[in-house]
């Protein structure tokens, strides 16, 4: 959301530059906000799971290089027409469409030997350490079949070689199409064919519950039917990038929400292991008009948007709304909070350098922000932004990945101490 000081500011270099001037400058003291008396402690301080380790033999200590300097450059080879057929034990990643150079490249820089599939498709040999911050799933590829064979030949090969592979345990059978025009157009053959595989499967199984997948240690089996080839992979739920199809995870879009911008939060809240709840106190920066506001107030929560230009009217007269009408980056809060959320159209490293901040001072425990980027050579300018918010904000667990709702952007998470 664009905080409208800066947007104003972009057309006035002069101004701008004083502004930044100003910026770095002591506040000055602001009466005490409506949220800053006595709170009760934050209501859902779930301990962070530790994070998962990887696979040890995938692990490349040279993937991340020292500030300020970047691995060679990877050009990315075209995808070719027609989808070429994943090779059994490597691993199938997807993305959003026009993102498969920038993945590609990343899967190259940590040593995973990559390879193009076709649009939106890239295989790797091995899985890496972190996972891709352009990758909406990965799956461990168990079979690729050419498609328009007989169907019933098709899911009764699939339905074996799932058995074959995976003997024991609860499974949660999916389908999908990668998300291109020439993909969806097989979205009906994608839906029979996982009916058809599905009741060659044991009932018993078979988990309906998608969201238990990972408190049951189920394992995710996917169907991805492509141009020309079905292929077939598997990942235990608990490692699993996203738990809906193809990693395009949708998010309902509210009547009344006043933009796009609330499904971004929604859906990076739901890959969180807990969320903003009831008494906790979250500052939006660059709140305007107040999509992300407005999910954070109907979880409970009290909300400091601090914008200034106004907010949508249910939220500027609601009574767990503060807003504060001044610029983002000279705002400074009266005492830590529980969250900070940011979603600005800026400068990507004027905002992480702004976000660094609120780490380094111990303002705020947990982090949503979006991250543009607006320009062509993204993976360099990421690392910068990685190290900008671990290094210099002390930030911790980061997550960096590009949600199905994200465009030129992506999402961070982190926090602070345990």
């Amino acid at each position: 959301m664009l905080d409208g000081n800066h947007a104003f500011l972009l057309r006035h270099p002069i101004r701008l530059a004083a502004a930044r001037a100003a910026g770095h400058s002591k506040a000055e003291p602001r009466p005490r906000n409506a949220f800053s008396s006595k709170r009760p402690p934050p209501s859902r301080q779930t301990p962070r799971p530790p994070a998962p380790k990887g696979n040890p033999s995938a692990r490349n200590t040279a993937a991340r290089p020292s500030p300020g300097a970047s691995p060679p450059r990877v050009k990315a080879p075209v995808p070719p027409p027609t989808t070429l057929p994943a090779q059994p034990g490597r691993w199938l990643w997807t993305c959003r469409a026009g993102f498969e150079s920038h993945l590609f490249e990343e899967l190259a820089w940590a040593g995973a030997t990559p390879r193009m599939l076709g649009e939106v498709l890239v295989e790797s040999e091995t899985r890496p350490a972190e996972p891709p911050v352009f990758a909406r799933t990965g799956i461990r590829v168990l079979t690729s079949l050419p498609s328009g064979q007989d169907l019933d030949q098709t899911a009764r090969a699939l339905a074996e070689r799932i058995l074959d592979a995976l003997p024991q345990g609860m499974l949660v059978l999916q389908s999908f199409t990668p998300d291109s025009p020439a993909g969806n157009r097989l979205a009906d053959e994608a839906d029979a064919l996982l009916e058809a595989a599905r009741a060659r499967l044991p009932a018993d199984r078979l988990l309906e519950e998608t969201w238990r997948a990972r408190e049951a240690g189920a394992t995710l089996v996917e169907l991805c039917v492509a141009p020309g080839v079905v292929m077939m992979g598997e990942v235990p739920a608990r490692e699993a990038l996203s738990l809906s199809p193809g990693g395009r995870q949708r998010m309902r879009r509210g009547a009344d929400s006043p933009s796009r911008a609330a499904m971004k939060l929604e859906e990076a809240l739901v890959n969180l292991p807990f969320e903003p709840g009831r008494g906790e106190v979250c500052v939006d920066l660059g709140a305007a008009p107040g999509g992300w506001t407005q999910r954070l107030v109907a979880r409970g929560a009290r909300v400091i948007a601090v914008d200034p230009a106004k907010l949508m009217p249910e939220l500027a007269h609601h009574p767990r709304v503060e807003h504060v009408q001044e610029s983002a980056f000279a705002y400074t809060p009266e005492e830590p909070v529980d969250w900070l959320c940011c979603d600005m159209a800026w400068r990507p490293l004027e905002v992480a350098q702004l976000l660094a901040k609120w780490g380094r001072r111990d303002w705020a425990t947990h982090l949503v922000a979006n991250i543009k980027l607006p320009m062509k050579d993204k993976n360099p300018l990421l690392l910068r932004v990685r190290h900008i918010l671990t290094e210099e904000g002390g930030w911790q667990g980061l997550t960096m990945r590009q949600l199905y709702h994200d465009r030129d952007e992506v999402t961070v998470t982190a926090h602070r101490g345990q």
